[in-house]
């Protein structure tokens, strides 16, 4: 029996912004089982009031295409283009860390951070907040370091991305 490889696809979604989209386009993902590892929504063009929203999921090729397909057919959606499929796209992600410690971890969590070009943003004695940027991969690397070394909590935006070169998503 041959199993088909899952591979994980970033979607960019122009939709209109108005009440109740969102929850039609989660609707379409639940109602089908499919699952979203990453989701990130706002206003993009205000004056047309369009929003984008950014859904990283993962799935195999048949399903993914299924899933792009159905999110065209939805009513107040404007175009659906899977990143991962053009290339070229950037992506990136914000990530609030808390880390507490004293001593020798507390330096070696400032020295990570400095590596990482994390910024602080809040500190006492006992613990940091770290802004971070970067790719998923990054954030995640730098949180399994963290965790030794006092890892507390973490907050995340997801994923955004846009892609690349002078052409706009339309």
């Amino acid at each position: 029996m041959k199993t088909e490889i899952t591979e994980q696809h970033t979607m960019s979604v122009l939709v209109d912004n108005e009440p109740g989209v969102l929850a039609r386009v989660i609707g379409l993902f639940s109602g089908r089982g499919y699952n979203i590892d990453s989701l990130t929504v706002s206003e993009t063009e205000h004056e047309k009031h369009l929003s984008r929203i950014t859904i990283v999921t993962t799935g195999t090729p048949m399903v993914l295409e299924q899933i792009k397909n159905q999110l065209e057919r939805l009513v107040p959606v404007h175009n659906v283009i899977d990143l991962t499929v053009k290339g070229r796209s950037l992506e990136r992600e914000l990530a609030l860390i808390k880390v507490a410690g004293k001593g020798e971890k507390r330096v070696e969590a400032l020295r990570l951070a400095e590596a990482f070009r994390a910024r602080v943003i809040d500190a006492s004695t006992e613990h940091f907040v770290f802004e971070l940027t970067g790719r998923t991969s990054k954030l995640d690397q730098f949180l399994a370091l963290m965790i030794p070394l006092g890892l507390v909590e973490t907050s995340r935006t997801g994923v955004g991305a846009i892609g690349r070169g002078p052409e706009p998503m339309e």
